[in-house]
């Protein structure tokens, strides 16, 4: 894939997170809107991007692939689990537990998606879908973990009602059976689903406008977490990737997956389990920022 064609579709992206950022500061966008267009990029148009992404003849070969995401995902987000333990060991607990959270769990869903689809279409949706179907998985278990010290059972429950999950389950479904929708229906799907793009950006744009620049850029440890989100967890993707000789959409899927900013919900987490929110919130606001220049970095890497 040409270089450029990778870094103007990253700085379309940046631009439409921009635009978002100025409507929020306008006033166009209020504080409760954003959860709301959240929620419903969450349970509406992300998991209809993954469904329609599914809608094509079933091929062997496809299926092997998606299992080779699958099982890298696993093994990355076990592997980011174990290296927390090394890197953040002297921090007081409640900074060490957003560290090794951001450090695992990367915004491969709000973030990945957009940018996949804009590189590889719905294919790079399709195999990205098995990448965030095992981020879900680990997020609800390891990392309400990291935050309790132990597994709630009812966040076992979050997995399995997730709507990205089961659009994943019924759109693989549909891809072993080559069940294909009525025309009229997957249209209707699709041109929602075409939504998850621009909008997801526009709210991070949005969130990152409640950001306080004065407080922004303090502590190193907002400064080492945003390293090993963005840098040192890529790299370690795009080595295991070489060694493994993955192919280069596999490849790109995986690594660019991995290289995407710190997850969304690691605020949230962070609340309601008395982690340092105001840390966490700054290092989804950097990382956010800095990914403009690092993914098209590792896009460099994994397509030129």
């Amino acid at each position: 894939m040409n270089n450029s064609i990778v870094t103007t579709q990253v700085f379309v992206l940046f631009v439409v997170m921009i635009i978002g950022f100025a409507v929020r500061k306008i006033g166009f966008l209020s504080s409760s809107s954003t959860p709301i267009l959240s929620g419903f990029l969450l349970n509406v148009t992300c998991p209809l991007t993954i469904l329609t992404s599914f809608q094509m003849d079933y091929s062997r070969p496809m299926l092997a692939a998606a299992g080779q995401v699958f099982a890298f995902s696993l093994f990355l987000h076990l592997f980011a689990f174990l290296i927390g333990f090394v890197l953040y060991r002297p921090y007081p607990e409640p900074t060490r537990k957003v560290l090794r959270f951001v450090t695992i769990f990367s915004n491969c869903g709000f973030m990945g998606f957009p940018l996949l689809e804009s590189l590889y279409g719905k294919t790079g949706v399709f195999y990205g879908s098995f990448y965030v179907f095992a981020f879900h998985l680990f997020i609800w278990t390891i990392g309400v973990r990291i935050f309790t010290g132990q597994q709630d059972r009812s966040s076992l429950k979050k997995v399995v009602t997730n709507p990205n999950i089961i659009a994943v389950g019924l759109g693989m479904v549909f891809f072993l059976l080559s069940i294909k929708l009525p025309a009229p229906v997957h249209s209707a799907l699709a041109m929602v689903g075409a939504m998850n793009t621009p909008l997801s950006m526009l709210v991070v744009g949005s969130i990152l406008s409640e950001i306080r620049f004065k407080e922004l850029f303090s502590g190193f440890s907002l400064y080492y977490g945003t390293f090993a989100r963005l840098v040192m967890i890529p790299l370690c993707s795009l080595f295991i990737t070489n060694l493994l000789g993955f192919p280069p959409l596999l490849q790109g899927v995986c690594v660019l997956s991995t290289a995407t900013p710190a997850a969304a919900l690691t605020t949230a987490f962070a609340e309601e389990h008395n982690g340092d929110s105001h840390l966490a919130s700054r290092l989804i606001f950097l990382s956010t920022v800095l990914s403009m220049g690092t993914l098209p970095f590792f896009a460099f890497l994994v397509n030129g």
